[in-house]
């Protein structure tokens, strides 16, 4: 699995522990991670938390990522930014119970997390603790186990109802702010990591459009 890490302005200076604690948990068990920054609070792109949810729409629907590791302060902003866009399922998670309930029964494909509320001693240890409940082993099972069959209606119906709810991202891409969206996919790596990963050309030949559009003064 491609597991996307982004990183909003606010919470910059933590990208490496969080980085590092993915990466710990994650590619033992095969996954890949790439880091979309942001990487440092001093960073010459800087992403919101609005931009957070407008890049893992991106990534999901181009399958340039299958999921995506994301938060903010609290980490309701990027959550809420973050299920705004079509075909992105995100849950606000802030303990491996969390992590693991939201596998089991909602099976998404991108957590929030907060990195600024409760991030103290060992907050190492606790990022460890749910990316090992979300990634190792198969999520999607249900809990308690004989619900599982009406979560997995219930994931469908909703995913249904998403689709008829939400242009599709091309869309989205299109007549979204395109200050904003350059903006988004502006950080360091991005075209490195995206374009060879991205699985949706018209995707990638729009992205690559706006972004040798110069900025609006």
């Amino acid at each position: 699995m491609k597991i996307a890490l982004i990183t909003e302005n606010s919470q910059a200076a933590k990208n490496a522990i969080i980085h590092d604690a993915l990466t710990t948990v994650a590619e033992p068990l095969g996954h890949q991670v790439f880091n979309y920054g942001m990487y440092s609070a001093d960073d010459k792109a800087s992403l919101t938390y609005i931009m957070n949810g407008l890049l893992a729409g991106i990534l999901l629907n181009s399958k340039a990522a299958d999921f995506v590791v994301t938060g903010c302060g609290t980490g309701m902003g990027s959550m809420l930014a973050c299920n705004a866009m079509p075909g992105v399922f995100c849950g606000l998670v802030i303990d491996p119970t969390d992590a693991f309930l939201f596998g089991q029964i909602n099976d998404g494909n991108a957590i929030s997390m907060p990195y600024a509320k409760g991030f103290g001693w060992a907050a190492e240890l606790n990022l460890q603790d749910v990316y090992r409940k979300l990634f190792d082993g198969e999520r999607g099972l249900g809990y308690p186990k004989e619900r599982a069959e009406i979560m997995r209606t219930n994931r469908g119906i909703l995913k249904d109802l998403k689709a008829a709810s939400c242009h599709d991202m091309l869309t989205v891409l299109k007549t979204v702010d395109q200050d904003l969206l350059r903006a988004a996919i502006a950080g360091e790596k991005f075209a490195e990591y995206f374009y060879a990963n991205s699985q949706d050309e018209a995707i990638s030949a729009y992205l690559k459009s706006v972004s040798a559009e110069p900025a609006l003064a």
